[in-house]
């Protein structure tokens, strides 16, 4: 997935590459924390990490339900701005969510 954004957010990293298929939330979580990313994600457990331990790291939720990579990748990248802007500012807020 993080091939479809090289050219837009050139420092993504899938987490495949960046750890392992194996790595569990949390180990995801320290990694990002660690690392200063924005996690972006289908996975809702994430939004009670930012409700446990607050941030960094920032979460990108995307609410779109089961559909491909092409619509997953489309959808991020119709909110490109909205989610740069997320991941540079330094507001409180530690969680986005795109509904698709």
């Amino acid at each position: 997935m993080a091939g479809h954004f090289s050219a837009d957010f050139p420092d993504s990293a899938h987490v495949r590459t960046a750890l392992s298929v194996q790595a569990d939330d949390g180990k995801i979580w320290r990694h990002a924390h660690r690392n200063d990313y924005v996690i972006l994600t289908e996975d809702n457990d994430f939004d009670e990490f930012t409700q446990l331990y607050g941030c960094p790291p920032k979460v990108v939720h995307l609410v779109c339900g089961n559909r491909t990579t092409s619509f997953i990748a489309d959808l991020v990248l119709a909110h490109k701005k909205e989610i740069i802007d997320f991941g540079t500012t330094d507001s409180e807020s530690c969680l986005l969510k795109i509904v698709g």
